[in-house]
């Protein structure tokens, strides 16, 4: 196999020369074969010579193709094929641990996720949860495996179990489509889990919002603005926006744009993960107006003890000195909800993509992709008119809102 001496390539050599094989040393070449150039590692194993693919030179760069070949030198002066080596490990299937943790470790690469929260979530979920599927081999986890996960916590810690059964699914669904497992996911709860499994409804009743009537929010916000302080400003643009609590403390400067009457959330920050453009009303522009003379920093609503996010505690006291007490923040967005119904007649996709929420058929898909900007404009304007003179507003006999 020639002199001993190594690393002889340099990348601008390599990028010059358009010979067919060139030699770095140490059983090392790049070769061309068709129209690529490849990286092989040439050694002798019990007196036959073989030859190891390192990967195209597209991938694989000088540096990370030595890397390689000194691997596979070690395993020869071990006695060991490295050819073989790389075929037992390729019959070796991924255990349920090993796959979870690539597969969390990819959702953060790709940011599918809010925050380090849902992934903390997470990884506790596939480590700590299901802990006994993690040796397991990921192509031959059984429903039998799954339930012994699920049914020590299943109605006792019911939300932990529920959301344990459905990071089992998706990484077993994942696993499937990168051809690491095949057949039926066992983990999958409609037809299959649902017939060895109490139904979750059955053994845990909903929390619901406690939401105020919307005929009573005019005179709520009627209080609320005589409450001081950025906590009461917060909570005025969560009702006027039908908004989120976090959304509306965690809001930026950056993401508004008062001359064009628009709030705009990015993906990061909503609970769908997807931007969500928010029409600012009148009174909502007005409001920002007065925040803007008093910014201190990027926050639209900054902390005035520390200049931090607001805590949603905070906004729960603002709610309770406006007389809102047995109420919830989140209430105010089924308050809007219910008045989209029952006094401005909006359609259902309008009504629902004002809330940022997911539609489902071909019609309301077709919302959601144009954003229907203008008509929620009309929407929240006349929502801001109501909390204001509801008995200017449009009623059953007059819906006319949109």
């Amino acid at each position: 196999m020639g002199s001993h001496t190594r690393n002889v390539l340099t990348v601008k050599a390599i990028a010059a020369s358009s010979a067919k094989k060139l030699r770095d040393g140490g059983g090392l070449w790049l070769v061309t074969k068709g129209e690529a150039r490849y990286w092989i590692y040439d050694y002798t194993h019990n007196g036959k010579r073989r030859q190891l693919g390192l990967g195209p030179l597209l991938s694989v760069g000088l540096a990370e193709a030595r890397a390689k070949a000194e691997e596979a030198r070690k395993l020869v002066r071990a006695g060991v094929d490295p050819i073989e080596q790389r075929k037992a490990v390729e019959r070796k299937p991924m255990t349920f641990g090993e796959y979870a943790d690539v597969f969390v470790d990819a959702a953060v690469k790709a940011g599918r996720w809010r925050g380090a929260k849902t992934e903390a979530r997470w990884r506790n979920i596939l480590t700590n949860h299901a802990a006994v599927l993690r040796p397991k081999a990921i192509n031959s986890i059984t429903v039998a495996e799954v339930l012994e996960v699920l049914r020590p916590i299943w109605g006792v810690r019911q939300e932990t179990a529920e959301k344990t059964r459905e990071a089992i699914e998706r990484v077993l669904d994942a696993a499937k489509v990168e051809g690491h497992r095949s057949g039926e996911n066992p983990a999958t709860w409609r037809g299959q889990l649902e017939h060895v499994l109490h139904k979750p409804n059955s053994l845990v009743k909903k929390r619901h919002h406690a939401a105020m009537p919307h005929a009573d929010v005019a005179a709520f916000m009627g209080r609320l603005r005589e409450v001081k302080g950025v906590e009461a400003r917060a909570l005025e643009l969560a009702v006027l926006t039908a908004t989120r609590s976090g959304e509306v403390r965690g809001a930026l400067w950056s993401e508004m744009d008062l001359q064009k009457k628009l709030w705009t959330i990015p993906a990061i920050r909503t609970k769908q993960g997807k931007e969500h453009r928010v029409p600012l009303s009148d009174q909502a522009v007005k409001l920002l107006k007065k925040m803007v003379k008093e910014s201190v920093n990027d926050f639209v609503f900054p902390s005035v003890r520390d200049g931090k996010m607001l805590t949603d505690a905070t906004l729960g006291a603002a709610r309770k000195a406006a007389e809102g007490d047995g109420f919830t923040t989140h209430g105010f967005r089924s308050s809007f909800r219910d008045w989209t119904t029952e006094v401005a007649h909006a359609p259902r996709e309008i009504a629902e993509a004002a809330l940022g929420h997911a539609v489902g058929d071909a019609v309301e898909r077709s919302y959601a992709r144009s954003d229907a900007l203008e008509r929620r404009r009309a929407l929240m304007q006349a929502w801001a008119d109501y909390l204001g003179k509801p008995s200017a507003i449009a009623s059953p006999t007059n819906p006319s809102v949109i």
